[in-house]
C-alpha cells in the first residue's frame, strides 16, 4: 500500500474516531440509552484500531520514531492522555461534572494533537 493511501485510511480514521467520540459524549450528556446500543460499543473500538495500526504503518514508512522525533513523541503523550479523559468522560467518571468536564478536556486534547500532526512541532507557539 502506498503513503498517500494509508495516510488517506489514517486522516479518515482519525475524522470518525472522532466523530464518534463526540457524538457518544453529546448521548452521555443527554443519558440516552443510545450508548447501550452493541453497534455503539464496537464500533468505536474497530476504528480506532484501524487508526492505530495505519499510525504504526505510517511511522514505519516514514522512518520516524517517538525517541528522535518530538512531534511524535508530542502526538504519543496526548493520545494517552486523549485515551484517559475520554475513559473518564465515557465510563469511569463519578459524577455528570467530571464526565462532562472529561469530556471538554478530552476535545482540546484532541486539537492540540491535531495541530502537532499539522504543523510537526510539539510548541504550537513557538
Amino acid at each position: 500500500m502506498g503513503y498517500a493511501s494509508l495516510k488517506m485510511i489514517h486522516v479518515t480514521s482519525v475524522a470518525i474516531s472522532y466523530l464518534l467520540f463526540s457524538l457518544r459524549g453529546i448521548w452521555m450528556m443527554q443519558e440516552s440509552t443510545v450508548l447501550q446500543q452493541r453497534w455503539v460499543k464496537i464500533t468505536p473500538h474497530v476504528v480506532d484500531t484501524v487508526l492505530l495500526t495505519s499510525a504504526i504503518a505510517l511511522a514505519i514508512m516514514i522512518h520516524q520514531d517517538p525517541i528522535n522525533n518530538s512531534w511524535l513523541s508530542a502526538k504519543i503523550t496526548g493520545l494517552l492522555l486523549y485515551i484517559g479523559l475520554g475513559m473518564t468522560a465515557l465510563k469511569y467518571g463519578k459524577t455528570r461534572k467530571t464526565r462532562i468536564s472529561a469530556w471538554i478536556a478530552a476535545q482540546v486534547v484532541f486539537l492540540y494533537i491535531v495541530l502537532v500532526a499539522l504543523t510537526k512541532s510539539p510548541t504550537l507557539f513557538s
